[in-house]
């Protein structure tokens, strides 16, 4: 099987998050990034695959040379290639240009696939759009928020979580799959594989090598304003006798919280 994995530099979950309200973009300075948690489901389900069934593991990210790191991380899993599509564009939360990228690049440089796995969602932006829009944009089939994934042959059974369900899909390959926590547990990096990963060149294209059509990747999105949540609230404490709190609690959520 060839299989493609799509793959993100995020910020750690952990990291605490600054805005720079003259430019209404992250802070980048200080922070720690990591590959995206979801999209190391998708590398370990394709690894398994690649384990079972015999093939190739290209792992793809698309952005600045930053996200190097993440591809050497990948490559230290076990993938066998790794590529950097070379967007040097501020992160504009537009899921609709990354997809486009994506796209073209697979039709231009890399037609022959079985299978594009990705992460349900970015912890980044967390529009859960990138891989809808590829299987759009391919006319391929695809199956989101996968925690069980069966392929035999040309096809393939996946198991997705809907509300309050398991939703069981059948597909033919090639398709795209987004892979959901449960999936599988992914591996740590051997020593070994940390060892290979540092000694193996990562391919850059630029995406001006793809030709994609002038104007197709202008965005349509623009940021108005980007802030953190605001201050959590200290409680409020009611000291009475039942009866009396039991009102003013009452009041307090009727006229102050209104959820009642």
């Amino acid at each position: 099987m060839n299989i493609f994995v799509f793959v993100k530099r995020v910020p750690d979950t952990e990291s605490k998050i600054r805005i720079n309200q003259e430019t209404g973009r992250i802070v980048e300075e200080g922070l720690n990034f990591v590959l995206n948690p979801y999209d190391e489901y998708a590398v370990e389900e394709a690894l398994c695959l690649r384990e079972s069934k015999g093939g190739k593991v290209t792992v793809i990210s698309v952005g600045s040379e930053e996200a190097l790191v993440v591809l050497k991380k990948c490559l230290a899993m076990g993938a066998d290639e790794a590529v950097l599509l070379k967007d040097d564009t501020p992160e504009a939360y537009d899921g609709l240009r990354v997809a486009k990228i994506i796209a073209a690049a697979l039709e231009k440089k890399f037609p022959e696939f079985d299978l594009l796995l990705c992460g349900k969602q970015s912890v980044g932006a967390d529009n859960a759009q990138v891989p809808a829009m590829v299987a759009a944009l391919m006319e391929l089939p695809q199956a989101n928020v996968v925690t069980k994934l069966e392929i035999e042959e040309n096809k393939g059974v996946a198991h997705r979580e809907i509300e309050g369900a398991l939703e069981k899909v059948s597909f033919s390959l090639p398709a795209v799959i987004s892979a959901q926590k449960g999936l599988n547990e992914p591996r740590y990096e051997t020593l070994k594989g940390i060892m290979a990963a540092k000694r193996k060149e990562i391919p850059v294209i630029a995406i001006q090598d793809l030709e994609i059509e002038e104007g197709k990747l202008v965005s349509n999105m623009e940021i108005v304003k980007m802030e953190g949540p605001p201050p959590r609230q200290a409680g409020q404490i009611i000291q009475e006798e039942p009866d009396a709190a039991a009102k003013k609690l009452v009041q307090y959520l009727h006229e102050e919280a209104k959820i009642i």
